[in-house]
Order: structure tokens, then C-alpha cells, then sequence
């Protein structure tokens, strides 16, 4: 299992699990996007991208979004190494910090991302957020973190190297599953939020 970047040629495959997954497209450009691929198989796995805005005074900010593993691969991994390798591209780009605004705050948390309070959002993801939050139902938590202080949990990092694809699921899940379906137990999780954003 590897992550790269993606190509022109992945564009379609990437707006068609976008939407099936709901999640957002805006601004779309599938050279900002980095795939999961299974080295053996060749099957795709799962993919995010970053965005870059560019507030006043040409300030830049760099937002890790529209972040999706494909089902038969979720709980390996996949999402954490898709997000390691945004990093590594936002420093890249000489950006030395990055931005989510996120409705599952505990996933990210586990790699040193850290809440932030809605006066500390650059105000050029101040729409990013307003938008974000009316798309889903449960709150929105914007969170930073300094490129250098990204971590890997070991547990992720070995169940990458002997990730597989499994049988999708043919239960319906409910909206309180989201975490563990990226690898979060929601009865351990850290941290908790209020529809507010605010960590409590």
C-alpha cells in the first residue's frame, strides 16, 4: 500500500466517490488530490487533497479536505497516510501549518491536530467553515496543526503495510459509527465537542 499523486486520468473516479460519499468538490482540481493505492492489486483505497486560499495581503492558507476511504478499507489505516502525505505536500509548498475544518475533530486529533477557537480561523476559511457547518448536522470543529508536529499512531502505521480489502459492510451505518469507521472507539476518544465547536 502506497499513497501518490493523483492523475488527470483519475478525475472521473474521483468526482464519483466524492459524491457518493457526499463529500465536498468545490474548487475541484484532481491535481491537488493524492490517492491510496494497494500495491498488489492495484485497487484504489482511499484520497483527500489540500486547498489552498488566498486571503488579504496574499496571505495563503492551506486546508487538508474532502478526505475518503473507500469502504472495504476503512479501519486500516488509510485515511491517516492519505492525511500524512497532504502534510508532506503542504511543506512542499513552503507552508509550515494546516488546517481542517472537520466533523469528526477525534480522527484528526490523534495526529496532533489541535481545536482552535472560530476568532483564531483565518478569516479566509471563515465562508469555508459557515458553508461546512450547513452541510452537516452535528458541529464542525476547526483544528490546526504545524506541519513538524505531525505524528503517525503505530497501531495506523502497521496496519497500512498489511492492509486488504474486505467484503463491504451490508448493515446500514448510523451517524454515531462515523469515527470508528476510520479507526476512532468513540468510548476512548480524547476529546469532545459541543454544537458550539468548543472543546469541553
Amino acid at each position: 500500500m502506497y499513497v501518490r499523486d493523483a492523475k488527470n486520468r483519475e478525475e472521473v473516479w474521483l468526482l464519483d466517490h466524492i459524491e457518493a460519499m457526499d463529500l465536498d468538490d468545490t474548487a475541484f482540481r484532481s491535481r491537488d488530490y493524492v490517492i491510496a493505492i494497494d500495491e498488489d492489486s492495484g485497487a484504489k483505497a482511499g484520497f483527500g487533497r489540500i486547498r489552498i486560499h488566498t486571503g488579504e495581503a496574499n496571505e495563503q492558507v492551506c486546508e487538508l479536505t474532502s478526505i475518503g476511504v473507500l469502504d472495504g478499507w476503512r479501519k486500516q489505516g488509510v485515511g491517516g497516510h492519505v492525511i500524512e502525505r497532504l502534510i508532506e505536500y503542504a511543506s512542499d509548498q513552503s507552508f509550515d501549518r494546516v488546517y481542517a475544518l472537520t466533523a469528526i475533530p477525534d480522527y484528526f486529533a490523534q495526529f496532533g491536530f489541535q481545536p482552535i477557537d472560530e476568532e483564531d480561523v483565518p478569516t479566509v476559511l471563515d465562508p469555508r467553515l459557515a458553508a461546512k457547518r450547513e452541510r452537516h448536522d452535528g458541529p464542525v470543529v476547526p483544528m490546526w496543526l504545524p506541519v513538524d508536529r505531525f505524528r503517525m499512531p503505530a497501531r495506523l502505521r502497521e496496519w497500512f503495510k498489511s492492509a486488504t480489502e474486505a467484503a463491504p459492510e451490508t448493515t446500514e451505518s448510523d451517524p454515531d459509527e462515523v469515527a470508528e469507521e476510520f479507526g476512532i472507539d468513540p468510548e476512548e476518544a480524547t476529546y469532545k465537542y459541543d454544537p458550539s465547536g468548543r472543546r469541553r
